[in-house]
C-alpha cells in the first residue's frame, strides 16, 4: 500500500532528527527523500553534517544524502518536523502555506485551536481540525502535532480507563531521560549521581495537553476533558525511557481487576490497525513487583508500545500506575511516523 511516498526530515541532524532519519530507513511506505537542517549542515552530506548519537549508522546512501535548507523546495509533500519550537513557529507554516503535510514533533502549535494535537489511537478524530486550519490560514497544506513525549505515554494509558471509569484527577510524577533533553542535553556533573526536579516546560505541557487529548472535537471546536491533571518532572540519568508514577481518582472508581482488564482489553481502533508503525498491543501489561523499568521495557513492540505496572490501590485518590514510554521512539519521531502513516490511509497525503 503506497510504497515509496517521497518524505523528507526538518532538523534532520538533532536528537530527534535521527530518530527519524533512523525510523524512516526502510519504512516500507515512505521513501526518505529530503534531509533538512539549520544553515550551517546545509550543503554537507549528512554523515558529514550529523554527529551521531545513535548506536547504528545511518545506511551509506542516506548518509550521503546533501543535506538541503529549510525551505519548501524539499521533495515530496509530507514532511516529518525535528524543528526547536522556535524555528518551527517560522518554518513550519511556510511549509504548510506551500501545500506540504507537516508532521510535528515540535511544541510550537499544539496548542493552536485549529491545530490537531493527535495519537491515532486515541484521537484520531482530531484530524477533522485540518479543514478549519486551510480554511482559516489559507494553507494548501496543513500542520499536524503529536504530543509531548511523557504525555503520549500517559494519556495512552489513560484512554481506556478515562472510557470505563471517568477521569476526574490524575497526579503525575515523571523520571524522564536524558535523551529528552537533546544533544549535548544536561552537563554530566548536573545528571550523574543526580536528579533534577525542574525541566523547564514539561509540567505544564502534560497539565495542558492531556485533557485536549481526551477530549473532542465538536463543530471543528476542542472542548477538553473535564479532568484535572498535577505534575512533577523530573530529569534522572537514564539514557532513554520515561518512568511516569500516576495516582489516578475517578467518577467511577474501578478495582484493579477490573483496571488491569480495561487496559488489557485495549487495541487500536480500526483505521490504526495495519499501519506498519502501530503496535499490535499499545500497552504491555507486567506484572512483577520490580516492573516496569526503562533499560528492560522501553522497547516493547519496537519502542512504540507503553508498558505499565504496579497498578494497584490509592489510599489518597483510587488507583496507582507505574509506566514508561520510549521517550525518542514513541513520544517523539515515532509517534510522528504513525501520524503520517494515518493521513496516508485516511487520505489525507497520497
Amino acid at each position: 500500500m503506497n510504497r515509496g511516498i517521497p518524505v523528507s526530515v526538518l532538523g534532520a541532524t538533532g536528537a530527534v532528527g535521527q530518530r527519524f532519519v533512523q525510523l524512516l530507513a526502510d519504512h516500507p511506505w515512505f521513501e526518505l527523500a529530503g534531509l533538512a537542517a539549520s544553515q550551517r549542515s546545509v550543503g554537507n552530506s549528512y554523515a558529514a553534517a550529523c554527529r551521531s548519537i545513535l548506536s547504528d549508522d545511518p545506511p551509506s546512501e542516506v548518509a550521503k544524502m546533501v543535506v538541503r535548507p529549510l525551505e519548501p523546495t524539499i521533495p515530496g509533500r509530507l514532511v516529518f518536523s525535528a524543528l526547536p519550537a522556535v524555528i518551527a513557529q517560522q518554518v513550519e507554516p511556510q511549509f504548510a502555506a506551500a501545500g506540504y503535510a507537516v508532521c510535528s514533533n515540535a511544541s510550537a502549535f499544539r496548542y493552536e485551536p485549529d491545530v490537531p494535537l493527535v495519537i491515532p489511537e486515541v484521537n484520531s478524530d482530531h484530524l477533522a481540525l485540518i479543514a478549519r486550519q486551510q480554511n482559516e490560514r489559507h494553507f494548501a497544506g496543513f500542520i499536524v502535532t503529536n504530543p509531548n513525549c511523557s504525555t503520549t505515554g500517559i494519556v495512552t494509558v489513560l484512554k481506556p480507563l478515562h472510557d470505563a471509569f471517568c477521569l476526574k484527577k490524575v497526579f503525575a510524577t515523571t523520571m524522564q531521560a536524558v535523551s529528552g533533553a537533546g544533544y549535548p542535553g544536561v552537563a554530566s556533573l548536573d545528571i550523574l549521581d543526580n536528579v533534577l526536579p525542574y525541566i523547564a516546560g514539561e509540567e505544564e505541557k502534560i497539565e495542558r495537553e492531556t485533557p485536549l487529548l481526551l477530549g473532542d472535537v465538536v463543530e471543528a471546536r476542542h472542548v477538553k476533558a473535564d479532568i484535572a491533571v498535577s505534575a512533577h518532572a523530573n530529569r534522572v540519568p537514564v539514557t532513554d525511557g520515561h518512568t511516569v508514577c500516576l495516582s489516578l481518582e475517578f467518577k467511577h472508581p474501578p478495582t484493579v481487576a477490573a483496571a488491569v482488564e480495561a487496559l488489557r482489553a485495549f487495541c487500536p481502533p480500526e483505521d490504526v490497525r495495519g499501519l506498519p508503525s502501530a503496535p499490535e498491543h499499545p500497552i504491555v501489561i507486567r506484572t512483577e513487583n520490580d516492573r516496569p523499568q526503562p533499560r528492560r521495557d522501553r522497547d516493547a513492540h519496537r519502542g512504540m508500545s507503553v508498558t505499565v505496572g504496579r497498578i494497584r490501590p490509592c489510599p489518597i485518590l483510587d488507583l496507582r500506575i507505574v509506566l514508561i514510554v520510549h521517550n525518542t521512539i514513541r513520544g517523539a519521531a515515532g509517534g510522528a511516523i504513525l501520524n503520517g502513516e494515518m493521513l496516508v490511509k485516511k487520505g489525507f497525503v497520497t
